[in-house]
């Protein structure tokens, strides 16, 4: 494979993190040649690790793309409601796109994402990583097998992790729809995007109940500050007291939730951007709005029915999953890459312990690079995450946020693709 060069619009945790540290990784596969990036010491620090010249370091991503093509392809991680713009100038300036998802809170914008990489001729590849987990992919081959006979229903469970919900969905950048988009769009659209997949037949029908129940003003302890820094009585006892995370927490560091916080990871420099700083914040006086629970019912074309729950109120950060069928049952946690296969006619449990690489979503986001760069290295090579493939799970999102504010009114999928 040819070295290939990127553009990357955001710098973030996924962006810098994820997508740049394959660069790292693989510097004959890829090379970052260019960074837009508002916080400045994000921004430096990236450039300084990539070598990248002054003149491809800018603060937003309009003078990178205004212009002439430079690179062989853009990886858009920018905030979910700033990924339409850049997406459709890429694509027309002749790149081919890596889009974090979600793709778009918009369905119009969904479908003309997608149109547009039809007109041009590039790739527009959605990161659902899920579906380049090493977990998943055996429970799909398990599944097409015939390991447990007809599929009939799947329940799954998106535990995202107390400590999780507090840092990116209560004080982070994700914590308001009206700024980002939906929880469940944000957090889920690649669980239901796996779950479409695992099922294999169109979706029909979605409800959905949910709400914000925890971490509102109502739950604030008496006397309980703005800044948890600013004298805290209830630090002992509460979870969410963020010192005590980010500096003991070990998902503070394997995760990079402290260079989120601020790039000088000094105790020092950690207790000083919590002072004053929103990762600081006492988690019942933020400006969230997002869910911190979510329920969605999924009826699939020839009746196999899906419940899937997210909820911030769990230890683990983790997806468990139970596939239902006329012979059999699957088990199956995604984060301990663990399978049990249980036969209804014989009562034998085989066990599978999954193989994943190296990296975060158990190994995924490494598939997912890989793949990426092979196929717009490779003639005719397709991508598993196109934008076709993409907009079902995105059109479920939404309409079970839709189903949501409607005290779960069923929200029929079909129709909403002939109003598009």
């Amino acid at each position: 494979m040819k070295q290939v060069t990127a553009i990357l619009l955001g710098a973030g945790q996924r962006g810098a993190d994820v997508y740049a540290e394959y660069a790292l990784q693989f510097p004959n596969e890829l090379k970052i040649i260019a960074v837009a990036e508002p916080r400045k010491d994000r921004r430096e620090a990236f450039a300084q690790l990539h070598n990248i010249p002054a003149e491809n370091v800018t603060d937003t991503w309009e003078p990178l793309l205004e212009r002439e093509k430079f690179a062989d392809c853009v990886l858009v991680c920018t905030q979910d409601r700033m990924h339409f713009d850049p997406v459709m100038i890429a694509l027309e300036k002749g790149y081919d796109v890596l889009c974090e998802k979600p793709m778009s809170n918009d369905k119009h914008e969904l479908i003309a994402m997608g149109a547009k990489a039809k007109e041009t001729g590039r790739v527009l590849s959605i990161a659902h990583t899920l579906r380049y987990s090493p977990f998943f992919m055996k429970l799909k081959e398990l599944l097409e097998t015939g390991s447990i006979g007809q599929l009939c229903a799947i329940q799954h469970m998106e535990s995202v992790g107390y400590w999780h919900m507090a840092h990116s969905f209560v004080r982070g950048n994700w914590r308001r729809e009206d700024e980002t988009s939906p929880m469940i769009l944000q957090k889920c659209c690649h669980d239901l995007d796996i779950l479409s997949w695992l099922v294999g037949t169109p979706l029909e029908t979605v409800s959905s109940f949910g709400s914000l129940s925890h971490f509102c003003a109502a739950n604030k302890p008496e006397g309980a500050p703005a800044y948890c820094l600013d004298g805290c009585d209830h630090r002992d006892t509460c979870p969410y007291y963020a010192p005590r995370f980010y500096l003991e927490h070990p998902k503070a560091i394997e995760d990079g939730f402290q260079k989120i916080l601020t790039m000088d990871t000094t105790r020092e420099g950690m207790l000083k951007a919590l002072e004053k700083g929103p990762y600081g914040r006492c988690v019942y006086g933020c400006d969230n709005t997002v869910v911190d629970h979510q329920v969605v019912n999924l009826n699939y074309q020839g009746g196999v029915t899906v419940s899937m729950t997210m909820s911030a109120f769990t230890k683990e950060c983790e997806r468990n999953i139970i596939l239902m069928g006329s012979h059999g049952q699957i088990f199956g946690n995604m984060e301990k890459s663990l399978i049990e296969v249980r036969d209804f006619a014989t009562g034998n449990t085989t066990t599978i312990h999954v193989h994943t690489p190296v990296g975060r979503h158990s190994g995924s986001d490494t598939v997912m690079m890989k793949e990426f760069l092979t196929v717009i290295t490779s003639e005719g090579a397709q991508s598993r995450s196109n934008a076709d493939a993409s907009v079902e799970s995105h059109l479920a999102a939404l309409a079970a946020e839709e189903s949501r504010l409607m005290s779960g009114k069923p929200i029929f999928i079909q129709e909403e693709f002939k109003k598009i």
